[in-house]
C-alpha cells in the first residue's frame, strides 16, 4: 500500500510554536525527514521508533540537493510508510515546500501541507518586535536576502521604499551589508529604526538594535551570525520596551533534563516557559512489572501507597489487565508521596487520603505509621528507599512491600554528550532521582569532569547520588517539580 507524504511547518524553533496538528502528524510518522534549522527541541518530538532522516548536511556538511531529497521523500511513500517532511519556520515562506509538493504530485504520491508559524513574524515578536502597529506600519513585506547559487541579489529597492511598510528580510546575514546600502541608496532615511534577531524564540536568542545606518557594524560587534532574521521600519523602536523574552529569568541557560521519555515534558516544558533552553537526554526508563503481584486481595488493606506517579501508572495499567477498575479499591485509602504522585491519582478519577507535608519516602512512611491500623501495601520500585520501610517497621506496622515496576539505567555512551558536558555547554542537569544520577553517569562515563555543571537535586537522596559522583548540587526546597523549578531561578 503506497504511503503519504505530510508536509510540517516546524515553526522557528520553541517547540510551543510547532502546531497541534504538526505535533499529531509528526506522532504519527514511521520517517521524518528533516532539515537544519529544526530545533532539537522538536527533533525530540519524533516517536523513537520512527526513521530519522537528517537531510540538513552531509558528512561534507554541505545540504542535500533538492533533487535528492525530493527521491528520498519519494522512495520513504513508495515504501508504504507515513512519512513528515519536516521543516523550519513554515514551509510555503521561502521553503521550497512547493517545489517538493509539484514533485510528489508528478509522482503520484499522496501529500498533505501542515502550516508553520514563520520565523518572519515570530522572531521579530519574540525580539519585542510587532511587525504592524497602528502607529508605524500597516503593512508587512517578507523577502528573501537568499540570493541563488552564482547570482547577485537581486531586489527592487526603491518599490520597498515607496511601500512604507516594515520589512523583513529572511536569509539575510550574508546579504545584510547589500540590503541596508541598496535601501540608503534608494532613499530610505539612514535613521530608521532597524533590528536584527538571531536564533529567533530560542533560548540564546540575541537582538542587535540599530538604525539603517548602524546596523552592519552593531551586528559586525555582536557577531551576529546565521540563523537571523532582519526588520527594518519604526516598529523597531519598540524592541526595548516590548522585549519579553530576553527578560525571562532563565534566558540565556542551558539545561539538560534526565527524566524517562514519558515524564520530562512537564519539567522541561516548565523550565522552556522561563526562557531555558532544554535539552532532553532520557537516563532511565520505567518499565511496569507484568503481572503485577499482590493485586488479587486489594480489599485486605487498609491502605494502598505510592511513591511515584511511575508507581501509579503501572498499578492502574496491571488493575485495568485484569479487567478491573477503581471499584476494585473498595474501601481502601490511598497515600501518596506528593502532587506529582497525587496528580497521577487525580488523573485516574482518585483522590489520595494522605500527603505528607514532606515529600519524602520518610515522612511518608511515619504519616502512615500515625493513621494506619490495618495492613499497607506498598506499591512502588523495584528498588525503593528503605527509610518508607524503616519507619514503618519501626511503628509496628503491618506492610507488604511490592514492586510494580523496575528503573533501566541507561548503560551506553553518549560521546557528544560527554563532550557537551566537559566543554561547559550546559549550566545545569536537573535530577529527579538517584537512578536518574546512575543514569546520567553511566550516559557519560563515571570518570567525565563533573566540575563544570550544577547538578539541581529533588531531594537529599538524589543529592547524595550526585555528590557520589562528585557533581556539585543544590537541593530543592521540597521534593516536587515546581521547587525544582523555583530552584533552577533561585541559582541562575
Amino acid at each position: 500500500m503506497p504511503g503519504k507524504v505530510t508536509l510540517v511547518g516546524a515553526g522557528p524553533g520553541d517547540p510551543g510554536l510547532l502546531t497541534c496538528k504538526g505535533r499529531e502528524a509528526l506522532a504519527a510518522a514511521d520517517a521524518v525527514v528533516f532539515d537544519r534549522l529544526v530545533s532539537p527541541a522538536v527533533l525530540s518530538l519524533i516517536p523513537a521508533a520512527a526513521r530519522r532522516i537528517d537531510v540538513g548536511k552531509s558528512a561534507s556538511n554541505h545540504p542535500v540537493p533538492q533533487d535528492a531529497i525530493n527521491r528520498i521523500l519519494l522512495e520513504e511513500a513508495q515504501a508504504g510508510r507515513n512519512v513528515v517532511r519536516l521543516k523550519g519556520g513554515d514551509p510555503f515562506v521561502f521553503g521550497r515546500g512547493g517545489e517538493e509538493l509539484e514533485f510528489l504530485f508528478q509522482n503520484g504520491v499522496e501529500f498533505e501541507e501542515i502550516p508553520g508559524v514563520t520565523s518572519a513574524v515570530a522572531a521579530a515578536a519574540y525580539g519585542g518586535i510587532p511587525v504592524t502597529h497602528r502607529d508605524y506600519s500597516s503593512s508587512l513585506h517578507i523577502i528573501t536576502g537568499h540570493a541563488r547559487a552564482g547570482g547577485e541579489l537581486s531586489l527592487d529597492f526603491q518599490a520597498m521604499v515607496r511601500l512604507g511598510g516594515t520589512l523583513v528580510f529572511l536569509m539575510g546575514v550574508a546579504a545584510m551589508p547589500a540590503i541596508t546600502k541598496g535601501l540608503l541608496d534608494a532613499g530610505m532615511d539612514a535613521g530608521t529604526p532597524a533590528a536584527i534577531v538571531e536564533n529567533g524564540t530560542m533560548a540564546f536568542q540575541r537582538r542587535c538594535s540599530a538604525t539603517l545606518g548602524t546596523l552592519c557594524a552593531g551586528a559586525e560587534k555582536m557577531d551576529i551570525r546565521s540563523p537571523a532574521v532582519l526588520v527594518v521600519g519604526g516598529v523597531c523602536a519598540l524592541a526595548e520596551k516590548l522585549c519579553w523574552f530576553e527578560r525571562l529569568p532563565l534566558h540565556g541557560k542551558r539545561i539538560l533534563v534526565t527524566r524517562p521519555r514519558e515524564r520530562s515534558g512537564t519539567l522541561a516544558g516548565k523550565l522552556r516557559a522561563l526562557g531555558a533552553d532544554v535539552v532532553e537526554y532520557p537516563c532511565i526508563e520505567t518499565v511496569p512489572i507484568v503481572p503485577c503481584p499482590s493485586l488479587e486481595d486489594l480489599k485486605d488493606y487498609e491502605w494502598l501507597a505510592f511513591t511515584s506517579a511511575a508507581g501509579v501508572e503501572a498499578f492502574w495499567d496491571c488493575l485495568e489487565r485484569m479487567g478491573k477498575d477503581a471499584r476494585a479499591l473498595g474501601g481502601v485509602k490511598l497515600a501518596a508521596i506528593g502532587p506529582g504522585t497525587s496528580a497521577a491519582l487525580k488523573a485516574c478519577g482518585l483522590t489520595p487520603d494522605l500527603v505528607p507535608d514532606i515529600y519524602d519516602a520518610a515522612h511518608l512512611g511515619s504519616a502512615l505509621a500515625e493513621v494506619a491500623d490495618g495492613k499497607i501495601l506498598l506499591l512502588r520500585a523495584e528498588e525503593g528507599s528503605s527509610a518508607l520501610t524503616d519507619a514503618l517497621a519501626k511503628a509496628g506496622r503491618a506492610f507488604r512491600d511490592t514492586a510494580v515496576y523496575r528503573t533501566v539505567c541507561c548503560n551506553s555512551l553518549s560521546p557528544e554528550l560527554r563532550d557537551a558536558l566537559e566543554a561547559g555547554r550546559f549550566d545545569y542537569v536537573t535530577f529527579t532521582s538517584a537512578s536518574t544520577v546512575k543514569g546520567f553517569s553511566a550516559a557519560v562515563g563515571a570518570d567525565a569532569d563533573f566540575s563544570k555543571i550544577t547538578g539541581l537535586c529533588i531531594g537529599e537522596q538524589t543529592a547524595a547520588q550526585a555528590r557520589h559522583y562528585g557533581i556539585p548540587v543544590q537541593v530543592a526546597e521540597r521534593a516536587a517539580i515546581d521547587a525544582l523549578v523555583e530552584m533552577a531561578v533561585k541559582v541562575r
